[in-house]
C-alpha cells in the first residue's frame, strides 16, 4: 500500500473543556485512505498556524504571487479572546475550509504537512484531565448540517475595515492607501500589521490606520493585566516619543496590555512605556523564524504619530495614559508584596498554635493563703489547736 492521505475531514463539533485552563478544541472526524476513521481534537490557534505555514509551502496556490492564482481557501484570523460565541460562529467557517482543503490538488491535499497535522496524537487518545476539574462539555453539529458542508455556510466573509490616512508603502510586501479606503482585512497579525486586499491589490498594512466601521475597536483588545506575562526581548530598539521605553537584546519584561496596533505597554521592574510587540518573545519559547521576520520588516507605525488622521467615528478611542499603568503596576506589585507578607505572617501563627503539648510549660497548681488564727480557733478542732498554735 502506498503512502496514508486523507479522503475526508468532518467536523463533528466542539468541546469546553477546563484544565489545565478554560478553552474550546474542535472535534475532528478524519477519514483515511486505508478506510479507518479517527477523532482527533485541535485548537483554533493550532489550525490557523497550520494554515500559515501551508500558505508558505505553495506560494503560488495561496495567491502571494498573484491573487488569480489562489486555490489555497481563506481563514480569518484568530480573535484576541475566543470565547464560546466565537468558537460555535466559526464552526460553518472550518466546516468549509476543511472540505475545500481535501479537494485541492494531490500535491498539497496530500503532502506531509496535512497528513501529519491530522494524525492521531497521544492527547487525542488521552486527553489531559482532572477529577478534582469539571469534565469537559461537548456540543456537536446538528446532523442535518454534516451531510454537506456548503449549506452549513456561505463564503468566508471578510471584515472590512476604513483607512483613516494616507500611507504610503516601504516594501513590495505591503500595500499603500489612500484616506478612506475600503479594505478586507485577511489576516490580523499581533505584531500590528495586517494583510488586507483592496481590489486587486493585496499586502501589509499597518493595524494602526485602519478602524472598524460600527466604531472604535476597542472591544477587540484585552483588558490591562497588571499580573504581567514574562517576555523575552529579541531585538534592541531605542525609544523615540516620550512614552516609549529603550530596552536591549535579553532583557526579560512583563507584557501588561497588548494593543492592537503592535505596541504593546510593557513593564520592566517598576518602569511602564510601549514597546514593538514583533521584538519581543513569549518566556520558555523557541522560534527559529522570529529573527528572519525582524530583519525583513520593520515596527508599526504607533496610531500617535499619524499625522491627519480621519475618523468617521464621533467617539475616539480610549487612551490609557502611562501614569496610569504606572500607578496600577505599583499598586498591585505592592499588594503582592503585602499579601506574600501576611501569608507568612499566617503561616508563622499557625506553626505556634500547632507546637507540641510537651513542648508547653505545664500549669503549677495555687499555693492557698494560711488560715488566721481566729479562724482555726473558730473552725478546728481542740488537737488542731495544740499542733498548730
Amino acid at each position: 500500500m502506498g503512502d496514508s492521505f486523507i479522503r475526508h475531514i468532518e467536523l463533528l463539533g466542539y468541546e469546553k473543556r477546563f484544565f489545565p485552563s478554560q478553552h474550546y478544541v474542535y472535534m475532528f472526524l478524519v477519514k483515511w485512505n486505508d478506510l479507518t476513521e479517527k477523532v482527533v481534537y485541535r485548537r483554533f490557534t493550532e489550525i490557523y498556524e497550520f494554515h500559515k505555514a501551508l500558505k508558505e509551502m505553495f506560494p503560488i496556490e495561496s495567491g502571494d504571487i498573484n491573487t488569480e492564482n489562489r486555490i489555497i481557501p481563506h481563514l480569518p484570523a484568530p480573535k484576541w479572546f475566543d470565547g464560546q460565541r466565537s468558537t460555535e460562529n466559526r464552526q460553518g467557517t472550518l466546516a468549509e475550509y476543511c472540505y475545500a482543503l481535501v479537494n485541492l490538488p494531490h500535491k498539497i491535499s496530500r503532502c506531509l504537512h496535512v497528513v501529519n497535522f491530522f494524525k492521531v496524537r497521544h492527547d487525542d487518545m488521552n486527553p489531559v484531565t482532572d477529577s478534582q476539574i469539571k469534565k469537559p462539555e461537548v456540543f456537536l453539529l446538528p446532523k442535518d448540517s454534516k451531510k454537506n458542508p456548503t449549506d452549513i455556510t456561505g463564503p468566508i466573509v471578510l471584515q472590512t475595515y476604513r483607512a483613516i490616512a494616507d500611507y504610503e508603502k516601504s516594501s513590495t510586501s505591503e500595500m499603500a492607501l489612500k484616506a478612506g479606503d475600503m479594505v478586507d482585512v485577511v489576516e490580523k497579525s499581533e505584531n500590528g500589521w495586517w494583510f488586507c486586499q483592496l481590489k486587486n491589490k493585496r499586502g501589509w498594512v499597518p493595524a494602526a490606520y485602519l478602524e472598524p466601521l460600527d466604531g472604535p475597536d476597542e472591544s477587540e483588545e484585552q483588558e490591562p493585566n497588571y499580573a504581567g506575562e514574562a517576555y523575552v526581548v529579541q531585538k534592541s530598539y531605542t525609544a523615540v516619543e516620550e512614552d516609549e521605553l529603550t530596552l536591549k537584546e535579553g532583557d526579560a519584561i512583563e507584557v501588561i496590555h497588548k494593543l492592537l496596533d503592535g505596541w504593546w505597554v510593557v513593564r520592566k521592574d517598576e518602569t511602564t512605556g510601549y514597546y514593538p510587540s514583533m521584538y519581543l518573545q513569549k518566556a520558555g519559547e523557541v522560534n527559529t523564524s522570529v529573527k528572519s521576520e525582524l530583519r525583513n520588516r520593520g515596527a508599526p507605525p504607533r496610531r500617535s504619530t499619524i499625522r491627519n488622521a480621519k475618523s468617521i467615528h464621533r467617539q475616539g478611542r480610549k487612551k490609557i495614559s502611562q501614569e496610569t499603568y504606572r500607578r496600577n503596576s505599583k499598586k498591585y506589585i505592592q499588594n503582592q508584596r503585602n499579601m506574600r507578607g501576611n501569608s507568612q505572617n499566617k503561616a508563622n501563627v499557625i506553626i505556634e498554635k500547632n507546637e507540641p503539648e510537651d513542648n508547653k510549660p505545664k500549669a503549677q497548681p495555687a499555693v492557698p493563703p494560711r488560715p488566721s488564727k481566729d479562724l482555726i480557733l473558730n473552725r478546728c478542732t481542740e488537737s488542731t489547736w495544740r499542733k498548730i498554735l
